[in-house]
C-alpha cells in the first residue's frame, strides 16, 4: 500500500473551497450550496480514485481493499480509548481512568496512529491536502455510526489559535468534522470553542507541565449549550487537550462531552 499522488486534487479542492467561501460571505447558505454543486461536478469530471493506491474507488476516494487494510483501533479503554492488550475484554476502563477519569465522557477513535493513517493525517495537517480530511472524516463518521450508543446534539471541532490558523490557512479538525456532521446529519459549530492561547505541544511535556500549559486555554462562545456535545479532532495522544476543552464546555452547560478522533496514539497521560 502506497500513498497515491494527489497534489493536483488537493490544489483543485483548495481552489474550490476558496471560491465557495467567497460565495458564502455574500449569500446566506451559499457556501453549502456551492460546495454540494462543486462536489457533484468534481465527481463527474474526475471519477473517484483511491488516495492510497490510485485504483478505482468509491465516492469517498478509497478502494475497498485499502479500506480493509487500515489499522482499526480495537481493544481500547472504554473511556479514553488508549490501546489495551488484545486479551482484555471490551467495555473495560484502563487503570489510569479507574484512578482518575478524564473530563470527557468517552473517546472514540477509528484507527491506530500508524501507516498509512499517520501519513494521511500529516499530509492534511502540514501540506494542506484537504481531500484527506474528507476521506478521513467519512471513515470516522462510519465508525461512529457502527459503535455509538447515542449521537450528540452538536459537533465542535478542536479549535486552533488564531495565529496558528493564520499560518496554516485552515483547521484540520474542521476539515474532518465537516463530513462527519454531514453524514450523521448533525449541526456543526466551528466557532463555539475558542483557543485563547497558543499552547506548546502536549506530548513533549510531563503531567504537571501539561496542566499548566492548558490552563485557561479555551473559552466557550455560545449562549446555550446542548446536554450532549462531541469534540472532533485528528489525533488523540495524551488526551489532555481534549480534556481541557471538554472541561470548558461542561462549565458552559454541556453535561456529556464525547471525543471523536481519526486516530489514537499509544500514549497515556490525561492528567
Amino acid at each position: 500500500m502506497t500513498l497515491a499522488g494527489s497534489g493536483f486534487e488537493a490544489e483543485a479542492q483548495a481552489e474550490c473551497r476558496e471560491y465557495s467561501m467567497g460565495i458564502g460571505s455574500c449569500q446566506p447558505g451559499g457556501r453549502e450550496k456551492v460546495d454540494k454543486w462543486l462536489g457533484r461536478a468534481w465527481r463527474l469530471l474526475c471519477p473517484p480514485t483511491c488516495v492510497l493506491c490510485g485504483a478505482n474507488a468509491r465516492w469517498i476516494d478509497i478502494c475497498a481493499g485499502c479500506e480493509t487494510d487500515l489499522p482499526r483501533h480495537e481493544h481500547a479503554c472504554a473511556r479514553c480509548a488508549v490501546p489495551l492488550a488484545g486479551s482484555i475484554a471490551g467495555g473495560l476502563e484502563c487503570g489510569q481512568c479507574q484512578r482518575r477519569q478524564p473530563p470527557f465522557d468517552r473517546a472514540l477513535c477509528a484507527f491506530d496512529y500508524r501507516f498509512p493513517v499517520d501519513r494521511l493525517l500529516q499530509a492534511l495537517k502540514f501540506r494542506g491536502a484537504l481531500v484527506y480530511g474528507r476521506v478521513l472524516g467519512e471513515l470516522l463518521a462510519a465508525r461512529v455510526e457502527s459503535v455509538a450508543d447515542s449521537l450528540p446534539a452538536l459537533i465542535v471541532p478542536m479549535p486552533l489559535h488564531r495565529r496558528r490558523l493564520g499560518e496554516r490557512g485552515f483547521n484540520q479538525a474542521y476539515e474532518i468534522a465537516r463530513p462527519v456532521a454531514r453524514r450523521l446529519g448533525l449541526p456543526l459549530n466551528s466557532s463555539g470553542g475558542v483557543r485563547l492561547r497558543a499552547t506548546r505541544e502536549q506530548s513533549l511535556l510531563d503531567a504537571q507541565e501539561r496542566r499548566a500549559n492548558l490552563r485557561g486555554a479555551f473559552a466557550a462562545r455560545q449562549a446555550a449549550w446542548p446536554a450532549h456535545v462531541a469534540i472532533v479532532d485528528d489525533v488523540l495522544t495524551t488526551g489532555s487537550t481534549a480534556g481541557e476543552l471538554a472541561r470548558t464546555l461542561k462549565k458552559a452547560g454541556a453535561r456529556q462531552v464525547d471525543v471523536w478522533c481519526v486516530a489514537r496514539a499509544a500514549k497515556w497521560g490525561h492528567a
